[in-house]
């Protein structure tokens, strides 16, 4: 998905910048960059980094930048922040963001002003190239933020940085965070809360939906108040949120503790011990094991010495096999066991039935299956949870239009969202049998809510039951 940080500092904020943004990583595998701004302008750096972190990738960059302003970020798609030279001036630009009109967009801007776009490798644009473009449209930077958020069709946050400082804007909808910090010599603006406390800065706001700030050393100003509505995204605290972050002032950690005791409330089966799939399912699995008095276990360890969050190819088959390669089993744990696992999801099914497979090849007797969110019947329009071509890779669609003889209409899958449904209960039970599990059951969305504890109508539920 992508995730990013910027500083306004008194003094030198490179060092800030450069931890505040290594703190990102676990939301991108593929590009990072960071800009800084000071005395000699604007300097840049941009690093793949599918095969080594950020920390060693931009070590030696930081050693010759030098700026009060900075900002930076954690990508899994496009090259940024960029660099941009407009009627604006010149500013420096990085996005947190899924386009969905991108077409649209590019041929309204090719048509009324001859515009044009950089293709990328894979023959995509852009989306921050894209962002500047709409940000451009208009003769005042603030206006151009405004039009840039509001064009979009899906969700766009961004950070700007000029030589007036850093302007940072959350999604019009609030989809993804941005969240100010501040301490005595500056401030800054992070996608990720947790990314500034071990640097000094305090709490200061979280911006609201469509709220557009502007940091310097010396403060932060409001240049556009937030709206009432917001759809923030559940699945930051289900599985893209690190444990210890805070998003509309509600705990990941502490929400995955209630997710996980909620689900063994509603269970009848009796296990021997309760584990996580780690790490993705392991927090919810210590909130079933605190509730239901099961014992929780770490029946397989992932091996991450020499296996970095970041290398992770992007085929899917190489990815299967080296998401297996990192687990390795705690034998003495597993044999004769009846255990039940809870991971974050299940998405297409490949890596979670290879894992049971995994389970009963050393010893296990039983393998329960308790995934943390309900099943995902549509592929996500606002973040980039997913680039797959097609909702069909969802192991639901695919059971789903199997049992459907290929006539899956919007009214069928409500019918399949329904947790007291009868096709929801054949679902299951279909999946079950395909992944080859003991049993399966999947966490009711009214659960979920409950355990995240926002008003429902302020969270994105559109993966589960295809409302916003």
């Amino acid at each position: 998905m992508g995730g990013f940080f910027g500083v306004a500092a008194k003094e030198d904020c490179v060092f800030d910048l450069f931890f505040g943004i290594d703190y990102h990583s676990h939301l991108g595998t593929r590009r990072a960059g960071m800009t800084v701004y000071g005395k000699d302008g604007f300097n840049r750096a941009i690093h793949n980094i599918e095969n080594a972190p950020f920390r060693t990738k931009f070590d030696k960059d930081i050693q010759s930048m030098h700026g009060h302003y900075g900002i930076g970020c954690i990508s899994d798609y496009e090259p940024q922040p960029l660099l941009v030279r407009s009627h604006h001036g010149t500013y420096s630009l990085t996005t947190v963001s899924k386009i969905n009109n991108t077409e649209e967009l590019v041929g309204k801007l090719l048509e009324t002003n001859h515009s044009h776009f950089l293709e990328m490798s894979g023959g995509d644009i852009n989306a921050t190239e894209l962002v500047a473009s709409l940000i451009n449209q208009k003769e005042n930077l603030i206006e151009g933020i405004k039009y840039a958020l509001e064009s979009v069709d899906g969700s766009l946050s961004l950070l700007l940085m000029n030589e007036h400082g850093i302007y940072a804007a959350r999604d019009c909808k609030g989809r993804t965070p941005v969240v100010i910090g501040h301490k005595d010599d500056g401030f800054c603006a992070s996608f990720e809360s947790f990314a500034y406390k071990n640097l000094g800065y305090k709490d200061y706001k979280e911006l609201g939906p469509g709220e557009i700030v502007v940091i310097n050393a010396n403060k932060c100003q409001t240049l556009s108040n937030p709206g009432t509505k917001m759809k923030i995204c559940t699945f930051l605290w289900i599985y893209y949120g690190y444990p210890s972050s805070s998003y509309e002032g509600i705990s990941v950690e502490a929400m995955r503790y209630r997710c996980g005791a909620m689900m063994a409330k509603r269970d009848s089966v009796k296990p021997d011990i309760v584990a996580g799939v780690p790490d993705s399912g392991t927090a919810h699995a210590v909130g079933y094991a605190n509730e239901s008095g099961v014992p929780f276990s770490r029946p397989f360890i992932k091996y991450t010495p020499t296996w970095p969050r970041s290398f992770m190819p992007t085929i899917q088959s190489q990815r299967n096999l080296i998401a297996k390669m990192k687990l390795l089993a705690v034998e003495e744990l597993i044999r004769d066991k009846s255990l039940l696992l809870i991971d974050d999801s299940i998405v297409r099914g490949t890596q979670l039935r290879e894992t049971t497979e995994y389970l009963f090849e050393s010893g296990a007797k039983e393998v329960h299956i308790r995934p943390a969110c309900p099943p995902l019947l549509y592929g996500c329009k606002y973040l980039n949870f997913s680039r797959s071509s097609s909702e069909m890779d969802l192991i639901t669609r695919r059971v789903i239009d199997r049992l459907e003889n290929g006539n899956v209409t919007d009214e069928i899958l409500e019918e399949y969202a329904n947790p007291d449904s009868e096709k929801y209960k054949i679902m299951i039970e279909e999946i079950r049998k395909e992944l080859k599990f003991t049993s399966l059951a999947f966490n009711r969305l009214d659960d979920m809510l409950e355990a995240v504890g926002l008003d429902p109508d302020n969270c994105c539920t559109y993966c589960w039951n295809g409302k916003e």
